[in-house]
């Protein structure tokens, strides 16, 4: 079983600009050891690393991580899309075989069609060419601008992050669910996967896990179980509970599921998709 979203990170380093004294039960440095801790527990065997700062300095860090750590089957980095060398950047990411995917902070930038814009046009290319994952870091207003960049780019991989971190309220939940169902009902079933995670961190502060059972079972009704992806958001997810909470939740939502199907969500979908 494979945990397809985790993070670790040093404060020394200084590039994770979101994390501050604010967030206390995060303020820490994190270790791959310490996430595996967490996974093991609960049967998962390897993860994937993903970033949590703009910056190439990261993403090597993130790379050395992985080299290091038997149980990191992959990284998702970031590149300045924007950069004169984009392109040669993401050829030279992709030379390193623990590089996955790449992931654009989209839900941090002001203009919602950033992803949009000519000037990126060449990077998702070379991404689809490379065989690159775009990890779509996003809001419920991104939905449709990543429906128009899955019209213009058909053979590029994108998996939506945190199920788009959709509000956690009742009268949100239709929109939500239906602008998803959208980008699933339009979109490849090979190339366009999202991922259950990072939901209960979306709830209002000291909510229990249950609140975000629905939005589980919307993912799993939109997506089905061959296009969706089980992850933990460890350790932001502290910032709304427990590893073991948040798995516990999500094995009872996949029991009323085939053992293939719970197997597909739990691991085998995120083997396949970043090619593990």
């Amino acid at each position: 079983m494979i945990d397809a979203h985790f993070h670790v990170w040093q404060l020394a380093r200084a590039d994770y600009g979101w994390l501050t004294p604010a967030l206390a039960p995060i303020y820490r440095d994190v270790r791959v050891a310490d996430w595996h801790g967490q996974a093991q527990a609960w049967g998962v065997t390897g993860g994937v690393l993903v970033q949590a700062a703009p910056t190439a300095q990261e993403t090597a860090f993130m790379l050395q991580q992985a080299q290091d750590h038997p149980a990191v089957l992959g990284v998702v980095g970031w590149i300045d899309m924007l950069a004169p060398d984009a392109v040669a950047q993401v050829a030279r990411c992709a030379s390193q075989p623990l590089l996955k995917g790449l992931r654009p902070m989209l839900q941090d930038l002001s203009d919602p069609d950033w992803i949009l814009q000519a000037a990126i046009e060449p990077v998702l290319q070379a991404m689809k060419a490379h065989g690159l994952v775009l990890d779509a870091l996003i809001k419920p207003v991104h939905l449709s601008r990543i429906l128009k960049l899955t019209r213009q780019h058909p053979e590029l991989t994108v998996v939506i992050d945190h199920g788009a971190k959709p509000m956690m309220d009742a009268a949100s939940m239709n929109d939500w669910a239906a602008l998803m169902q959208a980008l699933a009902d339009q979109t490849h079933p090979e190339k366009v996967v999202c991922k259950m995670s990072g939901l209960w961190t979306e709830a209002p502060a000291g909510q229990p896990v249950d609140v975000v059972r629905p939005w589980c079972e919307a993912l799993l009704k939109i997506w089905g179980t061959q296009r969706l992806l089980w992850g933990s958001d460890w350790p932001v997810l502290e910032l709304a509970g427990s590893y073991a909470d948040w798995r516990r939740l999500t094995l009872d939502v996949l029991r009323a599921y085939s053992p293939q199907a719970q197997a597909d969500v739990l691991g085998e979908n995120a083997r396949r998709i970043y090619r593990l």
